[in-house]
């Protein structure tokens, strides 16, 4: 059972991969990220603060569409064109394809969040330019743009004279290229003067703060799987968007009313409440209360495994009952 598991985990990676749509919001992803640094100078408060508060909804809305998109194409369409069929006439149960299938979309959506998560820290570190005469961040823009070049020349190259799969080449290449970038960067300041590693770098509650947005897009993903058991790319995208929506605003809208409101209680109970992941207001408070502690994360953690779990039993659930013939 669990080589047929791997299999199938395996064959789902590689392909959602190669979705041209997978490359199409990464890029896109990279793109909104370096935008975000011009985009911050806009505010009249903390310009460092709004880059943070934009990337990482950046990198939250990159999952949600990088969760749909893959879960609605290896799943939903392999229904609709019936060839599903050829999976589950074999032996292997509907429970094992449905975790075989979220768990080869986890693999590539934990691959896109890494690059995206990378290019995050360099746009980071290069900040706001506060006015037209600062200079620009030299190695993030050399290390940066040339270890996306170079991944691309590379895939090209590949792809022309080996005959090798362009998207699975170039992200191949580019993940690597891309961490050996962000570590030279943080060897130098932004005049090329050598300096501590990572001194210059984004703190430990970022990367923290990032990491509880990527418990939000696994359980996203775990959602969209749901949904495609029974829906198209659309409707997939509506359940997705606005269990994310409420489950964000779900203190505000539900938890304040559920002593005094029957249904405010039962939709802040029955809805996964997302608002735990959000914790930008605490990376730049001053004093240490408002840190995020090491035990706040593992409580957080623990919360959205049980949460994905219980999404997850919702999925093989309904594709249980799902007519595929």
């Amino acid at each position: 059972m669990f080589q047929r598991f791997r299999t199938l985990a395996l064959n789902t990676f590689v392909e959602t991969v190669r979705q041209p749509i997978y490359g199409v919001i990464l890029l896109a992803t990279a793109v909104l990220l370096v935008l975000n640094v011009s985009l911050a100078a806009f505010t009249l408060d903390d310009d460092d603060k709004l880059l943070l508060d934009l990337g990482l909804s950046t990198l939250l809305l990159s999952g949600l569409f990088l969760s749909v998109f893959s879960a609605a194409e290896v799943l939903h369409r392999e229904i609709v064109n019936k060839t599903v069929l050829t999976v589950v006439s074999k032996p292997i149960s509907r429970p094992v394809f449905i975790l075989g299938k979220f768990t080869g979309i986890l693999g590539a959506i934990l691959v896109a969040y890494y690059l995206c998560f990378l290019v995050f820290i360099l746009a980071l570190r290069h900040g706001v330019l506060q006015s037209s005469s600062d200079p620009w961040d030299g190695p993030v823009l050399v290390f940066g743009l040339g270890s996306l070049l170079l991944s691309l020349v590379g895939a090209a190259f590949a792809n022309y004279f080996y005959g090798k799969d362009f998207p699975t080449t170039w992200i191949g290449l580019l993940a690597p290229m891309l961490t050996l970038g962000v570590l030279l960067v943080g060897k130098f300041d932004e005049e090329w003067a050598v300096i501590p590693f990572a001194s210059n770098f984004v703190g430990g509650q970022v990367i923290l703060a990032a990491y509880l947005v990527l418990l939000m897009v696994i359980l996203t993903g775990a959602v969209a799987m749901a949904a495609s058991t029974r829906f198209g790319h659309l409707m997939t995208l509506a359940i997705c968007t606005g269990v994310l929506g409420l489950g964000i605003a779900a203190d505000y809208a539900f938890g304040q009313y559920e002593a005094t409101s029957l249904a405010a209680a039962v939709a802040y109970r029955a809805l996964p409440n997302m608002g735990p992941f959000w914790v930008i207001d605490g990376l730049y408070a001053d004093a240490i209360e408002t840190a995020i502690p090491f035990r706040y994360v593992l409580y957080v953690t623990c919360y959205a495994s049980l949460l994905t779990v219980a999404v997850l039993g919702i999925a093989i659930a309904a594709f249980q009952r799902r007519e595929v013939g």
